[in-house]
Formats: C-alpha cells, structure tokens, sequence
C-alpha cells in the first residue's frame, strides 16, 4: 500500500479534564511552560491533498482557528466518550465555506454516540443552521480517506472497545489499558507510536506511564510520544528527562513528519 508523506499535528495533548485542570493550584497546573498546557488529545494528520481529524474535543473550535485549517476530509472518531466527541456540533464552519457535509468515520457504537450527542442534526425535519453530518460506519478493515490509506486497531478503554488507527509506518493511539495480541501484531513494524500514558500510577482504563513504556519496548518501536497527559503525570521537563531513549512526552502543537 502507498503513502503520501504526511505531517502530523498535535492539536491536543491533556485528558478529559485538560491541563491546567479547573480549580487546581499544583506546579503542573501553575506552571509557566507552554509544554505544560494541554487541550484534549487530537491530532491532524494531512497529506498534500487531504486533511484528517481524529477526534472531535471540547477545544476543537480552538484548535482550529489555531491551526488555521480551512477544510476537512474526514473525521475519524476513536470512541463515543464527550472529550473525544463535544466539539463534533462546531464542523458547521467548514460546512457553511465548504458547501459540503462533514464526513465522520467510526465503528458503530461511537457513530451512536455522534447521534447523541448532536439528536438534533439527525431529525426528519432539522433545524436550518444544524450541522451537516455523512456518517460512515467502519470496522477493522483498511479503507482510505482522500489519498490516505487507514488501518483501524481494535483497542481496550476499560471494557470499551476504541479504534487506533495507523498511517503506514505511524501509530495513533488513545484511551487504551490494554490490547490483544492479535491487534498488537497490526502495530509492530511502525516506526512512529502516539500512545496514551495518563500518569505514573495504574488506571482502570488508561495505561500509566510504565504501562506504556513497556509496550513500546515490547513492540520494537524505536519513536514514541506519549499522549493524553494527565496534570499528575509531573511536568513536561522534569519527565522528558527520565524517559527512555527515543520516547517523549508529545506537547500541543508539536509536528511529526512521516
């Protein structure tokens, strides 16, 4: 399978909560390093043609006009939870200048979610303004967006089922503790990881920071980023500097070009 070359874009990086977390006072949430500050986790994947969301989150409007993007091929949705879907009603934007309706890719129970979470987009008789949404169901089989070729990942979020996805030789994860085998075989041979890692300490659905080191090191992969940071995994320097050689803590706004 041929890939365009792509780059990469962090859009967000912080869990549900984000970084700095309301009402809290620790020196992660207080600190004056922009590594620090975390949206929820998102990223942009773009060839020279076409432009891939994963994730619609409550900071999508923002992170749009941050990045300045002006069209959407796709949306890919990794599981139905409000931090990864809230900012889906905000697509109306690219709609309205586009003059075409935004397409959202996801397995079947997040395309539930999507419904839920905007009943007013999917009615006989909607409202004039409501966003326009293709929803386009997909399983673990390989498809392609634009000129950019998709493998989903079955992963586990506790007891959820959430698709990762894989751009040739790059890997997206997010809200996952664990995953088969078999899938895990899907995984090997990237040279490029995105991979959640909460916090240091075990999560019921979530891979800590440990976790996540040794399923790199298990898979052989020999780049990793780690994602959906939580304020208690510690500051961005201060864990950077105990990481294995070839992982880091992915930040907003950081670019990878695969």
């Amino acid at each position: 399978m041929s890939y365009p070359s792509l780059t990469i874009t962090f859009l967000g990086t912080g869990t549900s909560s984000g970084v700095p977390m309301i009402a809290c006072g620790c020196e992660v949430c207080t600190s004056t390093d922009s590594k620090d500050t975390r949206l929820r986790s998102s990223i942009m994947v773009q060839s020279a043609a076409t432009t891939i969301i994963i994730d619609a989150t409550p900071d999508f409007r923002f992170q749009m006009l941050r990045e300045k993007v002006k069209k959407i091929d796709g949306l890919l949705i990794t599981h139905p939870h409000k931090d990864h879907i809230a900012g889906i009603d905000d697509t109306r934007a690219f709609q309205f200048f586009n003059k075409k309706a935004t397409d959202v890719f996801a397995n079947k129970m997040s395309l539930e979610g999507v419904k839920k979470e905007i009943p007013y987009a999917f009615q006989q008789l909607a409202y004039p303004g409501v966003p326009k949404i293709n929803l386009h169901e997909i399983t673990l089989d390989p498809f392609v967006i634009g000129d950019i070729p998709i493998t989903p990942i079955l992963v586990w979020h506790h007891k959820m089922p959430v698709y990762g996805f894989r751009f040739g030789k790059f890997t997206y994860i997010t809200d996952a503790n664990a995953i088969d085998e078999e899938e895990q075989h899907k995984i090997r041979g990237s040279e490029i990881i995105v991979l959640n890692a909460l916090r240091k300490e075990p999560h019921i659905s979530h891979f800590s920071l440990p976790e996540a080191i040794a399923l790199v090191q298990n898979l052989e992969i020999p780049t990793a980023y780690f994602t959906h940071i939580s304020h208690q995994l510690g500051l961005n320097t201060k864990v950077n500097n105990t990481l294995p050689k070839g992982m880091l803590l992915a930040f907003d706004r950081m670019q990878l070009f695969v």
